[in-house]
């Protein structure tokens, strides 16, 4: 059977669950070989091979670590040159769209972005994406060379398919340009104890009816009793109540979780355009015109200060 490289996104060995993903969608059209890179690319092995990857080539350089983006590009195209695969899966993250953007240049190849799906094709694999602020869907497929494709957290369940997993060491020769941008300095990420946003399954967001800084424990509190993220509209991130970090939206991050509550959130275009693909959307807002209402799958018009924290006792009483 064909191979599918799949690219790994890990933190000192510690496998994130969008990679988990992408060899359930791997497995579809082929035979997933994961790349591992950097420090505790061996250690991802285990994981990767529970989930179903025949083998894992994996490389550790101070290159990876010292540089931007170049020297992943150079070992993502050394992996390509030795497997010559039928497709090349990435993480939809920024720096990872990045990478596949680049090693696409470099191969001559088509490129997809955020896909939310995947299938075989007589033709080649078959994207799925959700375009133009999510109104439309559409499947596409690359006409020319490999496809790279990029997906988007959420998109497929996270499945245990034993495979061999064998680790083989991958030799990457740097080019020139893998030293051009050096990493001068790294700032730890404040942890709040909360899922990353972009790969919570659920996430709870306020907007300009949250009427205030002072008043989004109202949203987190909800957001803990689930275990979700928590986001934030643009007018929200605007006036300062919340970190850019957690905006969701055309211009801040597009989520795709199995459930988003949309609290005091009027629904504009922006914002639309980084929840829409979300499998279940309720909306709590006291306008019933408000346009977030055209698509959601519940909503509830009344005062989010009386709703939310209704919501958030009832969901503690339960799990009591």
């Amino acid at each position: 059977m064909a191979e599918v490289l799949v690219y790994v996104d890990h933190v000192d060995g510690a496998v994130r669950k969008p990679t988990l993903e992408l060899l359930t969608l791997a497995r579809r059209i082929g035979e997933p070989v994961a790349v591992a890179l950097g420090n505790g690319a061996e250690a991802t092995a285990g994981v990767l091979a529970e989930h179903g990857a025949v083998k894992v080539l994996t490389a550790d350089a101070p290159e990876f670590a010292d540089y931007l983006v170049v020297p992943k590009v150079d070992a993502l195209q050394a992996a390509y040159d030795a497997v010559s695969p039928v497709a090349v899966l990435v993480p939809s993250s920024a720096e990872a769209k990045e990478i596949a953007a680049r090693l696409a240049v470099r191969i001559g190849s088509g490129i997809i972005t955020d896909a939310v799906d995947l299938e075989a094709g007589k033709e080649g694999p078959v994207a799925t994406q959700a375009v133009f602020a999510a109104s439309y869907t559409t499947k596409s497929r690359v006409s020319k060379g490999t496809p790279v494709i990029t997906v988007k957290p959420n998109s497929a369940p996270v499945e245990a398919a034993p495979a061999a997993g064998a680790v083989e060491a991958l030799t990457v020769s740097f080019g020139e340009n893998a030293t051009g941008t050096k990493v001068v300095s790294r700032t730890p990420r404040e942890s709040t104890g909360r899922p990353e946003l972009t790969e919570a399954a659920i996430v709870v967001s306020g907007g300009r009816g949250v009427n205030g800084a002072e008043n989004f424990h109202v949203i987190e509190a909800l957001a803990d009793s689930l275990g979700a993220a928590v986001g934030a509209s643009r007018a929200a991130v605007d006036a300062g109540w919340y970190p850019h970090s957690n905006q969701v939206g055309q211009t801040g991050k597009s989520v795709s979780p199995q459930l988003y509550i949309a609290s005091g959130i009027s629904g504009a275009i922006q914002h639309r355009a980084g929840m829409q693909t979300s499998k279940t959307i309720v909306a709590i807002n006291k306008d019933a015109e408000a346009p977030i209402f055209d698509l959601v799958d519940y909503g509830v018009v009344g005062d989010l200060f009386a709703v939310v924290p209704q919501l958030t006792d009832e969901i503690n009483a339960r799990k009591g």
